[in-house]
Formats: structure tokens, C-alpha cells, sequence
């Protein structure tokens, strides 16, 4: 399946009713496959109503013109907190922000990396990997996706008033040692 041909096909149909198209995935097996649109707006969270909306004019769209041969399924939704980046562009729209990368082929021996996204130039992207910039072109990704910042998110557990300390301020004797109220290791049975 041409992604590429299909992302130029989807995308105007989005800007149309004033959604961007992030991009698309396929997804194929031997009874057909799954199309994925992920789809953006500016100012706002995508809600279910712009999904709907988006799954409908795709649908009239690919059923008017039929450029996808036999069955599949179509799949409209928000990036998400772990959003897939698709183009350099959306890179640099993230400039800073952790990501996890799939190359196609290894690169400093390692295909598959996470840091911080250092800059951008064209197609190039500059990753922070454990204190080293690793570089590299857009074209050489299989697949990115940016990594939560689940802290910033408000999302990162919490640790409960006064857990972990008695009254008189020292650890209770099963904390120590990574020990719990059974007497077993932490994780273990």
C-alpha cells in the first residue's frame, strides 16, 4: 500500500472541514487491512465529534474515488499523548521534547533509540541520546512516536502524605532492605 499517495489523497479532504492529517498508517493481513488516520487541529484537542466528521468525508471520499482495491477498515483518532511523528516538520514542531525512534537500518551500532529532540535542518534530525547527538535523515526512521511526560502530565503516581515514614521519622523496619509487611522482597512471590 502507498502511504505516501494516500496521505496526499486524505490530507485536502481534512483541510476541507479544517483538520490537519498528521498522518496515516496500514495495516495489512491476508482479509484485507486497516487504514489509520491520525488527524490534529489547531488550538484544541481533538474530540469524538471531529473524528466522526473526519471518518465521514473520508469514507464519501474513498468510496467516490476507490483507491484502496478490497476490504479494510477505517480507523479515524487523536495522536494521543504518545503521538507518532511523521514528518521532519513534526519533529521540529516537538524540538526538545522525548521521542522514541526506530531506524530501518543500525546506526552506531542500535536501531532503536530514545532521547531528546536536538534540532532539525530539512530532513535532518539531531537526537540527544544519553548525552551523545546522534543524527540522522527523516528517511531512515521506520517509526517515531513521542514519549509522555507523565510528571508535566499530572499523571506520574504520587507519593502518599507521610508513606514510608513512622512517626518518629525513620523508615518502618520491612521498608528497609526493599523489604514489604510479608516479609518478601519487593516484586517478589
Amino acid at each position: 500500500m502507498d502511504t505516501h499517495a494516500l496521505f496526499e489523497y486524505i490530507a485536502p479532504v481534512l483541510a476541507g472541514i479544517g483538520l490537519e492529517c498528521l498522518g496515516i498508517e496500514w495495516g495489512g493481513d491476508g482479509h484485507g487491512g486497516t487504514l489509520r488516520v491520525y488527524i490534529n487541529v489547531a488550538g484544541r484537542e481533538i474530540d469524538l465529534n471531529d473524528c466522526e466528521k473526519a471518518s465521514r468525508e473520508i469514507s464519501a471520499a474513498l468510496d467516490r474515488d476507490d483507491p484502496i482495491s478490497g476490504a479494510y477498515v477505517l480507523e479515524v483518532s487523536s495522536p494521543g499523548i504518545d503521538r507518532p511523528l511523521f514528518s521532519a516538520a513534526q519533529f521540529a514542531r516537538h524540538l526538545h521534547a522525548e521521542a522514541k525512534v526506530t531506524l530501518k537500518l543500525p546506526l552506531q551500532g542500535r536501531r532503536r533509540m530514545r532521547g531528546y529532540i536536538h534540532a532539525v535542518t530539512g530532513t535532518r534530525i539531531a537526537l540527544d541520546v544519553d548525552g551523545a547527538c546522534i543524527e540522522f535523515d527523516f528517511a531512515d526512521i521506520e517509526s517515531a512516536r513521542l514519549v509522555p511526560d507523565w510528571v508535566a502530565l499530572g499523571y506520574a503516581p504520587q507519593p502518599k502524605a507521610g508513606a514510608g515514614r513512622a512517626k518518629n521519622g525513620k523508615a518502618p523496619a520491612g521498608a528497609r532492605a526493599g523489604k514489604t509487611s510479608g516479609g518478601k522482597s519487593a516484586g517478589g512471590h
